[in-house]
């Protein structure tokens, strides 16, 4: 495994863990806290989950053909960047939310987006 991908899903793998066990953790950097069984819910599918599958996946990348393995890649970083052009997108109706953890967060997506393409 290449160190950009191992770093990735490490980080995607303690996300992941981080949201199922810590839903509200996840949350609190902006603000926000799950305060019902829905709400903690959603946070553990959609970051606990998608953290999961994606390390699953960086994982299942090594045991694959080359072309696979691009692609994988590829469809990683490109899931990364989709989530840094919705904070752009925020930061055009609402300007200042790149100035705290979403501009963080921004350039850690672009950043690990970045790592990943071939």
């Amino acid at each position: 495994m290449s160190a950009a991908s191992a770093i990735v899903a490490i980080l995607m793998a303690v996300m992941g863990i981080a949201a199922i066990v810590r839903p509200a953790a996840i949350w609190a950097p902006f603000g926000v806290s799950p305060t019902t069984p829905a709400s903690r819910s959603e946070v553990r599918a959609v970051y606990g989950g998608y953290g999961l599958a994606i390390a699953a996946l960086l994982v299942y990348a090594e045991h694959v053909s080359i072309d696979v393995r691009a692609g994988i890649l590829v469809a990683v970083a490109v899931s990364f960047f989709g989530m840094a052009a919705g904070r752009l997108i925020s930061a055009c109706v609402e300007p200042r939310t790149l100035l705290g953890t979403s501009g963080f967060f921004l350039l850690v997506e672009l950043g690990l987006g970045g790592l990943l393409l071939p």
